[in-house]
């Protein structure tokens, strides 16, 4: 081949890609969060914004303020009218969103939900851990903690919400499969840390031999910690399953107030639905469901797991 030949279809090759590069570049991704501002959605927003300035695209963020409905509606309806590539959202509300939802795929707007899943819409991706699975194995965990006749608090999510939903499903799954005969004291929550304190120090007055407190987020595992406090209970004598390996729910089973978490890849979540988003907008076929995984941490892995996830470098220096 002639030198002449081969500078010509690197040439063609570089063009190729320089179009490529451009087109990447000229996708408009609105990211719109749920407004929460726990340690978990920081680093979900933080694998958002990782991805898109990776791939250099225009890059919208947009939070739903103190977590309303009617203000994530207006802000997707604000998306449609500036005419974006796609919207990666995590919605306030499953089905509340799903009007708002279908006029953006109308309009011929890609949607991928992030983290949280929307129903009566279709979509084109959903981005999130298997909720149901890795609260299997949360349940799981605390059957092995408890004995038949037993009881367990469970600090519930957002009910209105798939995945508060599935996480407390997918725990009584794995509780009752190994533990039928197990009192279940559910304390309800819409995400609140606070609720969570307060209900689990209701439940714990009530309730005083109790074995287990199940978290379906490392918020509420806060908050129960806060009750077992107030209450004037030791680390340990209740024990605590949290939820999602956030940093602050890590720092609590290296100071022993924690004993098992069903942890999700936080950054990972925000990273695969922006980059999920980007290629649908670019014409490429993406998966329906993606699951990106979770890890049951235990106090003899979490050392191990926190390096590999990235989570330690948000934790408490010791």
């Amino acid at each position: 081949m002639s030198i002449h030949r081969t500078l010509g279809r690197l040439a063609a090759v570089m063009f190729t890609a320089g179009l490529l590069m451009s087109a990447a570049q000229a996708q408009t991704i609105a990211y719109i969060t749920n407004g929460n501002t726990n340690e978990g959605w920081t680093l979900i927003n933080g694998g958002a914004k990782d991805a898109a300035k990776k791939a250099g695209v225009k890059f919208i963020e947009l939070a739903a303020e103190k977590g309303e409905l009617s203000k994530q509606l207006a802000i997707v309806e604000d998306m449609i009218t500036r005419k974006v590539n796609a919207i990666a959202i995590a919605p306030v509300d499953s089905a509340g969103i799903a009007p708002a939802i279908n006029k953006a795929m109308a309009a011929g707007i890609h949607v991928v939900a992030v983290d949280t899943g929307i129903t009566g819409a279709k979509i084109t991706s959903y981005v999130a851990t298997d909720n149901i699975k890795a609260a299997n194995v949360q349940g799981s965990w605390a059957a092995d903690q408890v004995a038949d006749g037993d009881t367990v608090i469970y600090v519930t999510g957002d009910q209105g919400q798939s995945t508060g939903r599935e996480r407390r499903d997918g725990f009584l799954q794995g509780l009752n499969a190994k533990r039928k005969n197990v009192k279940v004291v559910d304390v309800p929550t819409t995400w609140d840390q606070t609720m969570a304190q307060n209900g689990v120090e209701a439940a714990l007055r009530t309730n005083p031999n109790a074995k287990v407190i199940a978290c379906a987020w490392d918020g509420g595992a806060l908050g129960a910690k806060a009750a077992m406090l107030s209450a004037g209970l030791k680390a340990g004598s209740v024990k605590i399953a949290g939820f999602d390996g956030s940093p602050g729910g890590l720092d609590m089973m290296k100071d022993g107030w924690q004993q098992a978490n069903a942890a999700q890849m936080l950054a990972k979540i925000g990273a695969v639905g922006v980059e999920t988003a980007i290629a649908a907008a670019n014409g490429k076929k993406v998966d329906a469901r993606i699951d990106t995984g979770s890890f049951l941490v235990l106090p003899s892995n979490v050392d191990q797991f926190a390096k590999d996830s990235g989570v330690g470098q948000f934790m408490k220096k010791k």
